[in-house]
């Protein structure tokens, strides 16, 4: 079994900076793709950012050109560098891992989830 943790959610100003970090454990070597994925209150789960196995990667179009991810292969560990957030961009955030060939924003890809880290943007 692979177990996701998140951390380092908390408060964040408005045009600020926040990395989150998920640390994949267990069966490291059953997954492939790892994938970021947010929830506001009142809102559906929606995904945020992916990294494939090759390094491929894939943004929403409201974090474009703003958030990063990445991966730390020694270190079974995934990023998510968010630069200039916004209000909304408060949510829960979560890491997800799949063990298929690719990018993906569909949650449905994604078998094995972390328990969440919840992210505020506000002055």
């Amino acid at each position: 079994q692979l177990q996701l943790v998140e951390s380092g959610g908390g408060l964040v100003q408005p045009g600020g900076s926040l990395r989150l970090s998920c640390a994949a454990s267990g069966f490291t070597s059953g997954y492939r793709g790892m994938g970021w994925f947010r929830q506001a209150p009142g809102k559906e789960r929606e995904g945020v950012s992916c990294i494939s196995s090759d390094d491929i990667t894939a943004y929403a179009d409201s974090v474009k050109g703003r958030f990063t991810i990445s991966r730390d292969n020694a270190k079974n560990t995934v990023y998510l560098q968010m630069n200039n957030p916004k209000p909304e961009d408060t949510a829960i955030y979560y890491c997800a891992a799949h063990s298929i060939v690719g990018c993906y924003l569909s949650s449905s890809y994604y078998p094995f989830w972390g328990q969440g880290t919840q992210v505020t943007v506000s002055s």
